[in-house]
This record gives structure tokens, C-alpha cells and sequence, in this order.
């Protein structure tokens, strides 16, 4: 029996009784058709499930009993960031949405020299919402219990060099491997050998690719080129390509 999992912001301890936001009432209320007594299981991205019940669904606001905590969730065999330059509608959410399911632990939106979208401030924060949105229904889905985290929508040239000063791994004296994507280059994902501290950002551009300015600006910030066989790829295929040769490479792939 298939037992429906439900994301909530809300702190989650057992015993305690909640009033789950609009989003999730009706998805439980109106679309799967649950009500007093039936099971879900609940999550806020602490790294916990939470099997809850259903006490009622007056009115579709779906009043929840927390049951119990089940296990944290194990960390990651490889720590997975990717920066995807911003494309338009559909590509950009599938990228996405693939890619949590994939593992990936940090995403980055990406103003380029090549992105075809425009966002104002106000449809950039609504646009920021809609993402969100989609890592939390692809967590719900692939029984992620950690949710990625969605940074926020930067100019290339600005989290370059935010990039290049932090270096992810930097503290612990591993920096993380950064790797372009680029049809270009000779270099082949399994060449190369396992990424230092176990983490790697994959720099992925939009329709178009990234310009040669922005490919030499990363490549000076310590980003390597690398192909993915002898196709040329759409930009919502080529990360999720590069995520799962990274899991089956180095990560949790191996089992």
C-alpha cells in the first residue's frame, strides 16, 4: 500500500497535533481523496520522516497527528552542486525536478550572456517560488528527506567569483572539483579521478551554451571542461546526464 508523503515547513514532533498549510490540505483533501484515519507521512527537510494520520478535513484543512520519527536520512556519497544557466519554462522545471531526484544537494539559478528569459524583480521572486515548489513535490516523490537547497538567481560573473573566493571543500584544505560542461572538450567525465572531499559543481549553460568569454572567466576560476560522449546535448539533458555519470562514477550509484 502506497503511503503518500507531504512536505511541511512546521516543526514536527511526535504526539503533537498540526493544521498542514492550504498546499498540502488540498493535495491530500481534494486530489488524493484522504480523510479522518488514513496514513501519510510527513517531512520538513530535517533529514526525518514523520508517519502522521489524519485526525479531520473540515472545510480541506487537513488536521494531522504526528505518529512517530523514523530515521535520518544518510548523507550523500558525493556532495552535488549544480549551477544551470536560467532557461525557458518547462526545460528549466525539468532540469530541476530531475535533478534532486538524481541527489544533487545545492542548485543554482544562472543569469547568463545567452539567457533568453527576462525576469523583473516580482516575476523573479514568483519564478523563485514556482522552483521551490517543484524541489519540494521532487523530494515528496523520490523520498528525499534533506531538501536541496535552491540558491538564490545570480549573474555567472558574480557567482564566479563568489565561487572562486569560497571553494566548496576549501576549510577542510580538499577543494571541490568544479566542471563545465562543454561538447568542446576532450576530456571525459570517466578520466578523471574522484572528486577531492567528495564534492563536485557541475557549470551548465543555457540554450546556447555559455559564451567564449564565460567559458574562459570559468576555466580562470578553476572550472574544467568536460564532454559527455560525442553528442552535443539540450540544456535540460546535459546536467542530468552529468549527475547520474557522477553517481555512478563516485556516488551513491555504486549501491
Amino acid at each position: 500500500m502506497r503511503i503518500n508523503r507531504i512536505y511541511t515547513p512546521q516543526a514536527l514532533a511526535v504526539g503533537s497535533d498540526l493544521q498542514l498549510e492550504p498546499r498540502a490540505s488540498k493535495h491530500l483533501v481534494q486530489v488524493l481523496r484522504l480523510g479522518a484515519g488514513d496514513e501519510v507521512v510527513l517531512f520538513n527537510g530535517d533529514g526525518r520522516d514523520y508517519p502522521a494520520r489524519i485526525e479531520s478535513s473540515a472545510r480541506g484543512a487537513a488536521v494531522v497527528r504526528v505518529l512517530g520519527s523514523g530515521e535520518p536520512e544518510p548523507p550523500p556519497s558525493i556532495d552535488i552542486t549544480l549551477a544551470l544557466g536560467i532557461s525557458k519554462g518547462e526545460r528549466m522545471d525539468l532540469a530541476l525536478q530531475k535533478a534532486v531526484e538524481l541527489g544533487v544537494s545545492s542548485l543554482v539559478p544562472l543569469f547568463t550572456e545567452r539567457s533568453v528569459v527576462r525576469l523583473d524583480a516580482a516575476r523573479l521572486d514568483k519564478r523563485m517560488q514556482h522552483w521551490q515548489g517543484i524541489v519540494i513535490a521532487a523530494c515528496e516523490q523520490s523520498h528525499r528527506r534533506l531538501l536541496p537547497t535552491l540558491g538564490p538567481a545570480i549573474r555567472l560573473d558574480h557567482w564566479l567569483a563568489q565561487w572562486a573566493s569560497q571553494r566548496p571543500g576549501a576549510a577542510s584544505g580538499q577543494a571541490a572539483c568544479g566542471l563545465m560542461l562543454d561538447h568542446r572538450s576532450t576530456v571525459a567525465m570517466p578520466a578523471l579521478p574522484a572528486p577531492a572531499g567528495s564534492a563536485v559543481t557541475f557549470l551548465v549553460g543555457p540554450e546556447g551554451g555559455l559564451s567564449a568569454g564565460e567559458r574562459e572567466a570559468a576555466a580562470a576560476c578553476g572550472f574544467r571542461g568536460v564532454r559527455l560522449g560525442p553528442r552535443v546535448m539540450r540544456t535540460e539533458t546535459a546536467p542530468l546526464a552529468a549527475i547520474a555519470a557522477a553517481q555512478a562514477l563516485w556516488g551513491d550509484f555504486r549501491g
